[in-house]
């Protein structure tokens, strides 16, 4: 069984990177499944239970821009981190300046969605007095507080992402009208086996400015 909620997510602008763009970050024309299930995450999130986004309305016309930002070439590598968990005596930082670099961006500007979603209950990582209840009250509290666990971001950190429960009876409609097909999406990644994650694919078709999530056929 799942418990729905329904959030307003806006931002100034926003960027969800398509994978097949190797140089220069290019944005998908809406916001992906796992960014929107990652803005909620950033709210509430517990091994129990399992955010699923239902659907997706643009609010605003698709706009883009292009702006340059300043990023780190490199990162350090795990083999790093693993030495000196074992008693190596080396520093573990990274020389930002040093490493930075200019990359241009086409993203988007002036964002506005509304996401439905939803989250099933997990009862073998359940703990102590935990039921489905107990989370979506939980859930709902923090959402009409504003709280989070992070700052969540519209596809990159610097891109603050504002955050709102709906539960009026308003009814908030998109201006994009007709089909827009936005091609292949990134749905999520699969993390069934850690070793080998598999990003996981769909047609993207939004009608009247909603991305109906619920009637989708995935690939990898």
């Amino acid at each position: 069984m799942g418990y729905g909620i329904v959030i307003r997510v806006q931002g100034e602008y926003a960027c969800f990177t398509r994978p097949e763009m190797k140089v220069e970050r290019v944005s998908y024309d809406v916001i992906t499944p796992s960014a929107a299930r990652g803005i909620i995450e950033a709210v509430y999130w517990k091994p129990a239970i399992r955010w699923v986004i239902d659907k997706i309305t643009v609010l605003k016309e698709i706009q883009f821009t292009n702006i340059r930002r300043n990023e780190v070439s490199t990162k350090i590598p795990e083999s790093v981190a693993r030495n000196i968990h074992r008693g190596t005596d080396k520093l573990f930082y990274l020389d930002s300046t040093k490493e930075r670099q200019q990359r241009a961006a086409m993203v988007l500007k002036d964002v506005d969605y509304v996401i439905e979603a939803h989250f099933d209950f997990i009862p073998e990582k359940a703990e102590g007095d935990d039921t489905v209840e107990k989370h979506y009250n939980m859930a709902l509290r923090r959402f009409r507080k504003g709280q989070h666990f992070h700052q969540p971001c519209l596809g990159v950190r610097e891109f603050p992402a504002q955050v709102s429960l709906i539960e009026d009876e308003a009814i908030l409609t998109s201006p994009l009208t007709g089909n827009l097909d936005l091609g292949w999406m990134l749905y999520d990644l699969d993390f069934t086996n850690p070793r080998e994650i598999v990003p996981q694919f769909f047609k993207a078709v939004m009608q009247d400015g909603v991305l109906d999530l619920t009637r989708i056929d995935m690939v990898r």
